[in-house]
């Protein structure tokens, strides 16, 4: 690839990005900050939709590639501060992801004459539940934003692109029994004592490894929380399990629902229930999309690319006919630890392959 260097220091960037804190729900100084940058670029088009920032190019191209990121972070934990030492970032949100964050912005502030139109979305509250997403924000102000023919979230992927999403869904499985003085306890039914056979069942459970555009996906089901008893001298007349089910894009939220019935079903009797608490789709990788295609190319090929097992905004795009791909710096299993930190070269490296495509030196 012959791209130019990027117009910024990533990695000083990314270290004032961090410098400036935007847990959920508190991304206003951020949001301020990055619409300040994007009305420095009198080529982009800025839109500023609560603490949500949109700025797009509008050459007229043929094509047109929407590169998205969150602006917010979970609560600190001892790492407000960025400490910039070599070659590394080390602070709250700096794989997720505010080295995100810093390449869209020296993207932008690069995107002068583009190959290919680009939009580039900031967005708040993607680390919180799903009702409160920027993106939904965006979409129900403005809709005409979002309209793209492909979309790259940048996410953390380790500067290797992810296809696609598996989709989660939150149950909740309770099961009933019958109270009764513990002194006395066949004169009732003890709700907790039969989650015995249903954990069992759980942890005995064989996911599914499908293979999707060569890319192999693993789904999951496991059980996060527990709760019951009335008292300690009484036999618990119910129970609740919260089940969480990672399925691939191969199956539909219904499909996967079934899925998890038809397991739990020989162990449930009148009087229990399974209720469904919240469930975001699956996105299959669409990797035959020219657009991500040249992205895969540009960032080490088709056999570097890789299932993203869990779940993404990449979702909300394929709702919305948009596939997407996601692929940013820093490494995912680095994400919400005290110690996350990001490199210049994985900075650098997910920098030069979307450059690649979006100036036009990709093949």
């Amino acid at each position: 690839m012959n791209v130019a260097a990027p117009p910024v220091d990533l990695l000083a960037l990314t270290a004032e990005l961090v410098g400036i804190p935007s847990v959920s729900r508190s991304e206003r100084r951020l949001a301020d900050h990055t619409e300040a940058w994007c009305a420095g670029h009198q080529w982009l088009e800025t839109h500023r939709i609560g603490d949500n920032v949109v700025a797009r190019t509008t050459g007229g191209r043929t094509m047109r590639l929407l590169v998205a990121g969150h602006l917010d972070t979970v609560p600190p934990d001892g790492n407000s501060d960025a400490i910039l030492a070599g070659d590394r970032v080390t602070g709250l949100g700096a794989a997720d992801m505010k080295g995100g964050l810093a390449v869209m912005m020296a993207l932008a502030a690069a995107s002068r004459s583009p190959a290919v139109d680009v939009t580039y979305v900031w967005y708040a509250a993607e680390e919180i539940a799903r009702e409160h997403s920027g993106l939904l924000e965006v979409a129900e102000a403005r809709p005409d934003l979002l309209a793209a023919d492909a979309a790259v979230l940048g996410e953390p992927t380790g500067a290797v692109p992810e296809a696609g999403c598996q989709g989660t869904m939150h149950l909740r499985v309770t099961l009933a029994g019958r109270r009764a003085h513990t002194a006395r306890p066949w004169m009732g039914s003890n709700a907790i004592h039969r989650l015995g056979h249903l954990l069992e069942v759980l942890r005995a459970y064989q996911p599914r490894r499908p293979v999707i555009d060569g890319c192999a996906f693993g789904e999951a089901l496991q059980a996060t929380s527990v709760s019951g008893g009335v008292a300690r001298n009484v036999v618990p007349d119910e129970v609740a399990l919260v089940l969480n089910h990672r399925f691939a894009p191969d199956r539909t939220p219904q499909e996967a629902e079934d899925h998890v019935r038809e397991l739990l079903a020989g162990h449930l009797t009148d009087g229990d229930s399974v209720e469904v608490l919240e469930t975001a789709p699956a996105a299959a990788p669409h990797l035959d999309h020219p657009l991500l295609a040249s992205i895969v190319e540009a960032g080490g090929g088709p056999g570097a690319v890789r299932a993203k097992l869990g779940w993404t905004d990449a979702a909300f795009f394929a709702e919305r006919g948009v596939p997407a791909l996601n692929f940013g710096p820093g490494d995912a299993e680095l994400a919400h630890t005290a110690g996350e930190y990001v490199t210049r070269d994985s900075l650098e490296t997910v920098y030069e392959a979307l450059a690649a495509v979006i100036f036009g030196a990709a093949r």
